[in-house]
């Protein structure tokens, strides 16, 4: 059987009436069915409905979604966000919990932009609100206007380090990613090391320091071109890859059982 990988949604208001959805992007679906090779479960934002153990039990893998919500400042001690700020609780209450325990059982996960920084969060670490005040920083803002591709086409370069397992995947140093975010990683969780810096600085990806299980997580958006990026489609392929092997050891089987 395919790994199970579940998809971490977003509360949003749709249509005239606005009614909430629990809601992924359909890139990030397709990039688990085509390159992870695995049965995509949507995780509704629920917050402590249904517990972490609960769905690690049934789960090989994790994928964090970006979003256009923010971490609610409390979580890393930070000041209020400024008025009109999103900010989604009752994802904060799902997904910060699940990180925790999958990080515990060793179940793989893969974070993106707002799963990235969730993913720092969780494990102790902390958010600048706004890259765009810091000196010396890039604009890493989407583009304007709403054609898909001006707001996810390629807008600065990042470097990989080089003894991490983005250089090892991609054989090479350095690769263009697109930038789709406001907030960014201030001081960095301390079971994380960096995988990758755009050049001013700016943390653009991070992975566990220990090899227990997969936790590799981006600022940027391979989910967009993971059809036609051949770093993109290997990071999706080295995470199926990770959530076949879980799926095939014995905790995994263990947690299934409790």
């Amino acid at each position: 059987m395919k790994p199970l990988i579940g998809i971490s949604c977003c509360n949003k208001l749709f249509g005239t009436s606005q009614i909430p959805n629990h809601a992924a992007s359909d890139y990030c679906v397709r990039a688990v069915v085509e390159v992870a090779d695995g049965i995509p479960v949507l995780l509704p934002a629920i917050g402590n409905c249904i517990s972490a153990h609960q769905w690690l039990s049934r789960l090989d893998g994790i994928l964090l979604t970006g979003s256009r919500s923010n971490i609610a400042p409390y979580h890393y001690d930070g000041p209020a966000h400024e008025n009109g700020t999103p900010e989604d609780p009752a994802r904060d209450a799902t997904t910060l919990p699940l990180i925790r325990a999958a990080i515990s059982a060793g179940v793989p996960i893969l974070a993106i932009c707002r799963g990235f920084q969730e993913l720092n969060v969780a494990l102790g670490g902390s958010l600048h609100q706004s890259l765009a005040i810091l000196p010396g920083r890039l604009n890493h803002a989407p583009a304007q206007g709403d054609e898909s591709d001006k707001r996810f086409q390629k807008a600065h370069s990042v470097e990989f380090q080089q003894t991490g397992i983005l250089c090892n995947l991609g054989r090479c140093r350095e690769v263009l990613v697109n930038s789709l975010h406001y907030q960014g990683i201030d001081r960095l969780a301390d079971t994380l090391r960096v995988e990758a810096i755009a050049p001013d600085g700016t943390i653009e990806a991070v992975h566990r320091k220990d090899d227990r299980g997969f936790a590799l997580g981006l600022q940027w958006h391979p989910e967009f071109d993971f059809a036609t990026d051949a770093i993109s489609s290997g990071i999706f392929a080295q995470f199926g890859r990770a959530a076949r092997s879980w799926q095939q050891t014995p905790l995994s089987h263990q947690l299934a059982a409790d």
